[in-house]
């Protein structure tokens, strides 16, 4: 298995947020990086997120293209409070995390906080639901300009 994307990329496996999807999906899927863990055609749908943001994405590759700036916005430096919880007669798993760092163009703090619910089928995530809080990207990102 080869993995979809470099150790040192914004997703790749040294990204505190790959360790702790990686840790809450274990046993359940397999794949060197976070990208792998997807199916070809896994479908991600951003139920609470931020203005501009897509709110569905088809397609492993079309995730890696939305991921791939990550990393000129949010520098992550940890997650944790992970709580995981699993229906294995329907194959889905639902994490709760929390993600913390800084912003790559305020320096402002980023501390949030994530519901993700992942559908699994043949050792690979097939459906991805996430929820996120937006007023700590808004806060992080200085958006709205003077919001204090």
């Amino acid at each position: 298995m080869s993995k979809t994307v470099s150790d040192n990329a914004a997703f790749g496996a040294n990204s505190p947020f790959f360790r702790i999807i990686k840790e809450g999906l274990e046993g359940l899927v397999d794949g060197e990086d976070y990208f792998d863990l997807l199916a070809e055609d896994v479908v991600f749908e951003y139920v609470i997120s931020v203005p501009g943001y897509p709110r569905r994405v088809e397609g492993r590759q079309n995730i890696v293209d939305l991921y791939s700036d990550y990393g000129n916005y949010m520098k992550l430096d940890s997650a944790d409070n992970l709580c995981v919880h699993r229906d294995p007669e329907t194959s889905v798993v639902v994490l709760e995390y929390e993600v913390h760092g800084t912003s790559v163009q305020t320096g402002r703090p980023y501390d949030n906080r994530f519901v993700s619910i992942a559908a699994i089928k043949d050792r690979k995530v097939t459906h991805w639901r996430d929820y996120l809080d937006p007023v700590a990207v808004f806060d992080a990102s200085g958006w709205p300009q003077g919001r204090r």
